[in-house]
């Protein structure tokens, strides 16, 4: 499952521990966007872990989960490609 992670977290330390910790899941795109592609169980285990870092009442985690068609028809202007993990 290829999954986009976005994230807006206020503390810096927790944002760059999320960071991270996103860094053993996929590869990051912006300084606060990853592309993942992960399984069922991996997906899984990353919200978990995400959620014990983050503040879950001031910070947000979003998950684009894309089908494997959707990524294949991901436009990019500028510099930069699909990142593979």
């Amino acid at each position: 499952m290829y999954v986009m992670v976005s994230y807006d977290v206020v503390e810096d330390k927790k944002r760059n521990r999320l960071f991270k910790y996103l860094k053993d899941f996929g590869v990051p795109v912006q300084k606060s966007v990853f592309e993942c592609d992960l399984s069922p169980e991996q997906l899984d285990r990353m919200v978990k872990g995400v959620e014990r870092i983050i503040d879950l009442k001031s910070d947000k985690v979003r998950y684009y989960p894309l089908c494997k068609q959707c990524v294949g028809r991901v436009v990019i202007s500028g510099w930069g490609e699909i990142q593979e993990n």
